[in-house]
């Protein structure tokens, strides 16, 4: 049991991480080695999105944040009910998109 305790990894979470971030965009790039996702906020009529924050990950951890989302929405639609995407008519038929405001999506 003391050995346990000894293993268990301690996290921090300062005030000014604790507040988040906003972001309704992601882009998502890859090399042989990393994934690299930056997290954009895009508002309406603003000229430029701005990149909020970019997390680089390794492909295994890449994956597990993968599943580890499925898990998450999966229990989220259990409770709350299926997230329906909606897309504009121009989009509908041209695959999935991770942008908002009718904005064409992000390639890899």
């Amino acid at each position: 049991m003391a050995n346990e305790q000894q293993n268990q990894l301690q996290i921090e979470l300062t005030p000014e991480t604790a507040t988040g971030t906003y972001a309704n965009l992601a882009m998502i790039a890859h090399g042989n080695t990393e994934f690299i996702m930056d997290f954009i906020a895009m508002l309406p009529g603003m000229q430029k999105a701005q990149v909020r924050s970019r997390v680089i990950m390794v492909p295994e951890h890449a994956k597990r944040l993968l599943y580890a989302l499925q898990e998450n929405i999966n229990r989220y639609e259990q409770t709350f009910g299926p997230i329906e995407i909606t897309q504009p008519q121009a989009q509908q038929g041209k695959g999935r998109t991770i942008a908002p405001f009718g904005m064409p999506g992000g390639e890899a």
